[in-house]
């Protein structure tokens, strides 16, 4: 990432969760919080339940910070296991279950369907004033690399219990301080719930961008600082 410019790269949510329905996104979560048992029921399907728009919801249960959020192609997950990751950076090149402390980073990875797309690039993160600990964000950049120029699915966000994650440690750049929304955890997690989602509810899907592989391949080979290399 760059100095300047930052509004013209990065995309943020379209508006704020009203009071009005965080009240009732809590309630819900506190319903699914009551639930006995959530290791023999399986994941609650909150689909039909939610009051408003889905990605408000996920957007709310993240910042309540008692929730990792996953998006997938698959609707049947009842226990996510650890996978070998491939990735440049050491934080999230481990064995173990990834997720977010966010909401539309794991709607962007449950409605890109990977078998259109030969590569993805994409980020959700703030930035921390140095001198006043102020925080811009969550920002966003989504990328893909596909002859598709509309390689979506229907995908679902799991909801995991946060305890046993780990969030990846922040990074010290020209503008500020970065703090990604990864999470990671070494061992096996079953989520709580499922929220089935449609490309057309991603809220960010007009800002998704198209990108040739080979081409960033180059630009970030010359420059590795230069995320996200346009």
């Amino acid at each position: 990432m760059t100095d300047g410019g930052a509004s013209a790269v990065f995309a943020t949510a379209p508006h704020p969760v009203p009071p009005e329905r965080a009240r009732r996104f809590d309630a819900l979560l506190a319903d699914l919080a009551a639930r006995p048992d959530h290791d023999h029921q399986g994941p609650v399907d909150l689909t039909d339940a939610v009051p408003g728009p889905v990605w408000e919801l996920l957007v709310h249960a993240a910042a309540t910070g008692r929730y990792a959020l996953h998006g997938s192609g698959s609707d049947a997950i009842t226990a996510f296991e650890p996978r070998q990751s491939n990735d440049v950076h050491e934080f999230g090149n481990r064995s173990g279950v990834y997720a977010a402390a966010d909401g539309l980073w794991p709607f962007y990875f449950a409605i890109v369907d990977r078998d259109r797309i030969d590569q993805l690039v994409n980020a959700a993160f703030v930035v921390v004033d140095r001198e006043t600990g102020a925080e811009t964000g969550p920002l966003y950049f989504f990328s893909v690399a596909s002859r598709d120029p509309a390689p979506w699915r229907d995908g679902t966000v799991y909801l995991l219990p946060i305890d046993g994650f780990e969030r990846e440690a922040e990074v010290e750049r020209p503008e500020g301080r970065v703090r990604s929304a990864q999470l990671f955890h070494p061992g096996p997690v079953r989520p709580l719930a499922r929220v089935r989602v449609r490309p057309d509810e991603f809220p960010l899907l007009s800002v998704i961008r198209h990108h040739d592989a080979d081409e960033l391949g180059r630009r970030a080979a010359a420059d590795p600082d230069g995320f996200p290399w346009l």
